[in-house]
């Protein structure tokens, strides 16, 4: 008998809109715990604003956003801040502070907001402890004194994970996180989000347009398109799907079949 799968974050009739530009158009998606989901799509469709509702930075116009069977989108202000601390994100740009060095960048969440799974409580010993490892995790040992200015694009990506996973969300959301990166450094992303994810036993969604990279750290893959979920399904039968935008999406990636392997 197959265990069935607790939901960790469901999705209905999700609409926003910029001026007269309709990004989202009544999407659904279901989210499991524990899982990582890839939602794969072009360029400027929607997939970053996605993640933007979920994670509470923007409001949408019409839906419902549960989280661990709360409806975020009706709770008060305070309890839904308070859900969204169990929740982090890796931005694009890594969007580290320029004028922080990377230890003071990894701690910034905890020196905000303390721990969220302990009420805030934590002493600036623990945070210095929670960043170091946070940062060796993502192999980043010796860089604590270092700029953003003194990092690699690959170190500075790696220096935002550390700071996402230094408060050990239960959530854990990628906008592109391979984009601008060499095939090799790009490797070493997703080795680590696989990594991390496994650690902290976290619930991961990666938005991405590298079918290379969901290949690699997803457990299923969602196809956004029109404002919507088109397709998901386990990255082996995601392949299989009959249908010519997905085999668009393909070709246009230089991708085949073959390389989802082992």
């Amino acid at each position: 008998m197959t265990e069935e799968r607790k939901l960790k974050i469901k999705v209905r009739d999700l609409w926003k809109r910029y001026g007269s530009l309709q990004v989202l158009t009544g999407l659904d998606l279901d989210v499991y715990e524990g899982e990582t989901l890839v939602i794969l799509g072009r360029s400027g469709v929607g997939k970053s604003v996605l993640l933007k509702q979920i994670m509470g930075i923007e409001i949408p116009e019409k839906g419902s956003i549960e989280f661990n069977d709360k409806d975020l989108l009706t709770l008060s202000r305070r309890e839904r801040l308070k859900e969204y601390m169990h929740m982090g994100m890796l931005f694009q740009g890594s969007a580290l502070f320029d004028s922080m060095n990377v230890e003071e960048n990894t701690s910034f969440y905890l020196n905000q907001h303390g721990d969220p799974r302990k009420d805030g409580a934590i002493t600036k010993e623990e945070i210095r402890e929670r960043a170091i490892e946070a940062l060796r995790m993502v192999d980043l040992e010796g860089t604590e004194k270092k700029m953003p200015s003194d990092l690699s694009g690959g170190m500075r990506k790696r220096a935002g994970l550390a700071r996402l996973i230094v408060y050990r969300p239960s959530v854990m959301l990628f906008d592109e996180p391979t984009t601008g990166l060499d095939p090799i450094t790009a490797m070493q992303i997703n080795k680590l989000i696989k990594k991390t994810q496994h650690e902290l036993k976290a619930t991961s969604i990666v938005v991405t347009h590298d079918i290379r990279s969901a290949t690699e750290v997803g457990d299923r893959l969602a196809l956004h398109h029109d404002g919507k979920i088109r397709h998901i399904a386990t990255k082996e039968e995601f392949f299989e799907i009959d249908d010519p935008v997905i085999q668009t999406f393909i070709q246009n990636a230089e991708i085949s079949k073959s390389m989802i392997g082992g």
